[in-house]
């Protein structure tokens, strides 16, 4: 039986391992299928399907887009996306414009109570145009400002703490629109992590391809409950690890395994759509 893991981060968002080192864990761990999910970019689709083709491997070329609805967060992954829309292209460059005007003020912030952060020093690390508050950890304890990522979020950067910003995000109806400007299908990503069941008929109205039953950080009984609500709401079903390398203790490609023929239904949906 075939897998694959829809859910994936990469050096050029807030993962730790480059394409060719991400592409090599998902061979290691037996799967036939991988989607690139970065936030908010597609930089790294090219060399990832570059290494994929090499080991004969399928792969699908997503991002992952933070939006919100009715002031709840809400996280639209996009498959099957076209990497040279120029329509796409100049709203990923927006976003992670805005994403890096935010590390800047969050450092400023923890310059304010006395943390001698640069926002340069964050940028040098994180070395991708998409860069968000994982990096800003990660500079901290490189820099050695504090002892570790756990700390940095509990003490700074977690919501309500005084170096934590919010994001500016996008409505997550036009992130649809825009992902199907794209050619591609609009999934909500990890909806019992961002408890966003209220807003799933709203999306759906939208046109909300999918939902991803099965995550992580989705219990047996979550999964079940969103294998209902797609199921009664004609939604496709997908499924990831969310691997970020190790910027999470420890990598999680291959504990989340979607069998393929959720795939198949992936692509004959994106095969209508063209």
């Amino acid at each position: 039986m075939k897998f694959a893991d829809l859910h994936l981060h990469t050096q050029f968002s807030d993962g730790t391992f480059t394409p060719e080192e991400l592409v090599l864990r998902a061979q290691k761990a037996g799967l036939a299928c991988i989607a690139l999910t970065d936030h908010d970019s597609i930089e790294g689709c090219a060399r990832t399907a570059a290494a994929c083709a090499a080991v004969k491997m399928e792969f699908i070329a997503g991002a992952e887009l933070t939006a919100e609805h009715k002031d709840t967060e809400v996280h639209v992954l996009g498959y099957f996306l076209d990497t040279e829309n120029q329509t796409l292209l100049e709203r990923i460059n927006k976003f992670q414009a805005v994403r890096q005007s935010r590390i800047r003020e969050m450092c400023a912030a923890l310059n304010k109570l006395g943390i001698p952060l640069k926002a340069d020093a964050v940028f040098a690390l994180a070395n991708c145009k998409s860069p968000g508050r994982p990096h800003v950890a990660r500079a901290l304890v490189k820099e050695k400002l504090i002892t570790n990522l756990d700390e940095a979020f509990e003490r700074y950067l977690k919501k309500g703490r005084p170096a934590w910003v919010p994001k500016t995000k996008m409505s997550a109806l036009e992130s649809i629109e825009l992902i199907h400007q794209a050619g591609g299908l609009a999934v909500m990503a990890h909806p019992g992590l961002n408890r966003t069941d209220d807003i799933i008929p709203d999306l759906v109205e939208a046109g909300l391809d999918g939902i991803e039953c099965f995550h992580t950080k989705h219990s047996t009984v979550m999964s079940e409950r969103y294998l209902e609500i797609a199921e009664k709401h004609h939604l496709l079903v997908t499924g990831g690890s969310d691997c970020h390398g190790f910027s999470k203790k420890a990598p999680l490609i291959g504990t989340v395994k979607l069998p393929y023929g959720h795939v198949e239904k992936l692509k004959a949906a994106h095969k209508k759509r063209k």
